[in-house]
């Protein structure tokens, strides 16, 4: 892997969408949201009527699909899908889908194959610095407390924090026991607890940790 990746990993809630959009345009680099290639394919297999819980039938499906990103757009077949799979019914299959490895192995592929056609990218998501691109120019690793994350994501979306806090914490255990690549920060990741902190806070933080490349 000769391309320049900043990974930028978190559970649902701790700023890595924003933070990491703001610090590729601040350092010039593309940005890559690799949870959205995950809810295109949970997408498809709504679409197709397919069991998120059946690997082998997602599989299938995804197969041959064009996956494709640029300026925050996520396309699926030359079909802009950005706001479908921000959909209820995506949010609530999406860890899931994403839980069966020869699904992640194949998302994988596609995010380090639109990786290397860059320069440099500042990639986020949930295994990106431990599997994705384990030898990442910087690793970061946001979190921040349950609350603080329920009341970013209810602001967001416009639903009931409660119900929020619950749905992230449901994520969270798929999230982090699943035994392919689960969410964990890298041994070598800078952690940063973004409660309280301001989004231009946190990007001049990654930026203090940042090397000249």
């Amino acid at each position: 892997m000769n391309a320049l990746v900043v990974a930028v990993d978190g559970p649902g809630g701790s700023g890595k969408s924003t933070v990491s959009r703001l610090l590729a345009e601040r350092i010039g680099w593309a940005h890559l949201d690799t949870g959205a290639f995950y809810r295109a394919a949970t997408l498809i297999a709504l679409e197709e009527g397919i069991d998120p819980h059946d690997g082998l039938g997602v599989l299938e499906a995804i197969s041959g699909r064009r996956f494709g990103q640029a300026d925050g757009v996520m396309m699926l077949d030359g079909r802009d899908v950005s706001t479908e799979i921000r959909s209820e019914a995506v949010t609530g299959a999406v860890s899931e889908v994403s839980a069966h490895p020869a699904v992640r192995q194949a998302m994988v592929a596609l995010q380090r194959a639109w990786v290397q056609d860059r320069a440099g990218t500042v990639a986020e998501g949930r295994d990106i610095g431990t599997v994705v691109f384990p030898d990442a120019h910087l690793k970061v690793f946001l979190t921040a407390d349950p609350v603080e994350r329920a009341r970013r994501r209810a602001g967001e979306t416009g639903a009931d924090s409660v119900l929020v806090g619950e749905a992230l914490a449901r994520r969270d255990q798929i999230d982090s026991t699943r035994p392919t690549s689960p969410l964990r920060p890298a041994d070598d990741a800078v952690i940063i607890d973004t409660t309280g902190m301001s989004i231009e806070a946190v990007v001049a933080e990654i930026l203090d940790h940042l090397t000249p490349v």
